[in-house]
């Protein structure tokens, strides 16, 4: 099983909106793709309270690489796009690719 995490860290003044879009809309649409067979959502915790941004972990678990590939080559420069067009200022994102062991 491969994992693809998106960790993406979104400044508090739009996380709330943020989040219910990416709930609502992103991650239904990653789905649809059809490439992941499964998603977690998962906030990272940090005691910090003046902290001005808030940090997210995405996982999407693909059947294989094929079908990782896939979404990589058919999908994921459109779903970024509408991602970055909304909160690219207020967003930072990095990607990283797992293999279940």
């Amino acid at each position: 099983m491969i994992v693809y995490n998106v960790t993406i860290l979104i400044e508090n003044d739009v996380r709330e909106e943020w989040l219910e879009w990416m709930k609502k809309h992103h991650v239904p649409d990653v789905m649809a793709t059809g490439c992941f067979v499964e998603n977690k959502m998962m906030k990272v915790l940090v005691d910090d309270p003046k902290a001005i941004a808030t940090t997210y972990a995405f996982h999407y678990l693909a059947n294989s690489m094929e079908d990782y590939q896939n979404y990589i080559d058919n999908y994921a420069e459109n779903l970024r796009k509408d991602v970055v067009e909304r909160y690219g200022s207020k967003m930072n994102a990095f990607r990283t690719l797992l293999e279940v062991v």
